[in-house]
């Protein structure tokens, strides 16, 4: 069985308090690069840029030990007095649920919070129907469920329905529903005659089930948080991306940021900006079908660079694939994959560990199941950022105010 690199997240502290391009500037190393299983918590020379991570894994035959946030690997940011006023004082009235999808990411949160998980029965009848019991009340108070719409997409998403109208008719306060991965989301205009928008279905379809508030990280277009009727809180996670590659000895004179299709050059150029104001290219593709692309044209100069490519999610993995097998034609010393949603479907690990990566660096929103496994992955939590997100919108704080 492959290794898999899993980090637990940097300190909250490290991208809230500075940003990753002052990291980049500093750089003054030279073209070498480092492997995907380097000691992460290696300490470089002055002047370089480092980041506080937590320790590698041990990795014993073949499987993974993903690390744990306890009360002893809390990060400091996590001890401020404000954090600990908020705990004691509104800890009975916040109560955070996990559903099926991805419990492990849901337990990190919690824990991240200072918080037990909320006791929830989730179970299929013999005919595949939904059944959710909450184990303990909820009456006034502020709830939170965390369930991504990850593949079974339509059994998930379900799910999630279900325990939506349990919290309300279990007479809570706020339901806020914490969606890392929203399902759908592509489907978020009319390309062509006759088609559906199932974005705007699916937000209609959690609002009249009793939301007050949805929860998601890196929505595939921005647009989409207009199909809520309800306030949406869209968390970035580009700062965990950036903050684990800060750590890396990758100079900045030598990265290019390349976005592998025309929509998400928005996305790419943000990227650029933290990055010291890296260098931008696009990738032009045509696509003659749903997950069928064609490369046809590079905007940009890679030659010499190392070439890392930003995206909000990975399925098939043609385009980023195809993509990066431009990038080296046209003489990129590496390329770096940089993706939130690791969605995985076939044919994708075997484009991922063709070979063409350095690496693949994806988060947790949705769970990386152990087949999936190959060398060059390493996945990222997301759990600091979305706990972080979460009390302050418990606190009527504010939530812009992390990724600034």
């Amino acid at each position: 069985m492959a290794s898999l690199t899993t980090l637990s997240p940097c300190k909250a502290s490290s991208f809230l308090s500075s940003s990753s391009s002052s990291l980049f500037a500093r750089c003054s190393l030279g073209h070498k690069s480092v492997s995907y299983n380097e000691s992460r918590s290696r300490t470089c020379a002055p002047n370089n840029f480092k980041c506080d991570m937590a320790q590698p894994v041990n990795i014993g035959n073949g499987k993974p030990v993903i690390p744990i946030l306890n009360e002893k690997t809390l990060p400091k940011f996590l001890e401020s007095s404000r954090m600990e006023t908020t705990v004691n004082r509104n800890g009975a009235k916040i109560k955070v649920f996990s559903g099926t999808a991805n419990p492990a990411l849901s337990q990190e949160i919690a824990w991240y919070m200072g918080l037990e998980l909320g006791k929830i029965k989730i179970k299929r009848f013999a005919d595949g129907e939904i059944y959710v019991q909450l184990q303990e009340s909820v009456r006034g108070c502020d709830v939170y469920l965390v369930q991504p719409t990850c593949p079974p997409a339509n059994e998930n998403l379900m799910e999630l329905l279900v325990m939506v109208d349990a919290c309300r008719r279990a007479s809570a306060k706020n339901i806020t529903v914490v969606i890392p991965y929203f399902g759908y989301a592509r489907a978020d205009r009319k390309t062509q005659g006759r088609e559906s928008i199932a974005a705007k279905l699916v937000a209609n379809l959690i609002t009249e089930a009793g939301a007050n508030r949805v929860l998601s990280c890196d929505l595939h277009s921005g647009q989409s948080m207009g199909y809520f009727d309800i306030p949406v809180d869209h968390v970035y996670c580009q700062p965990v991306i950036l903050d684990y590659l800060a750590s890396k000895r990758i100079c900045s004179d030598d990265l290019v940021v390349v976005s592998p299709d025309v929509g998400g050059v928005a996305r790419a150029r943000a990227f650029a900006k933290k990055l010291s104001d890296a260098p931008l290219a696009i990738v032009d593709k045509r696509r003659h079908g749903h997950n069928v692309a064609e490369v046809m044209n590079l905007i940009g100069d890679v030659k010499g660079k190392v070439a890392v490519m930003v995206d909000d999610m990975i399925d098939t993995a043609g385009t980023i694939a195809k993509g990066a097998e431009l990038l080296h034609q046209e003489g990129a010393r590496e390329v770096y994959a940089c993706c939130t949603h690791a969605v995985f479907s076939p044919p994708a690990i075997e484009r991922l560990s063709s070979g063409i990566f350095q690496e693949v660096i994806i988060t947790n929103t949705l769970p990386v199941a152990e087949k999936n496994y190959f060398p060059q992955l390493t996945v990222l939590s997301v759990a600091n950022l979305l706990g972080e997100t979460i009390w302050r919108v418990h606190d009527d704080c504010s939530v812009s105010s992390i990724f600034q």
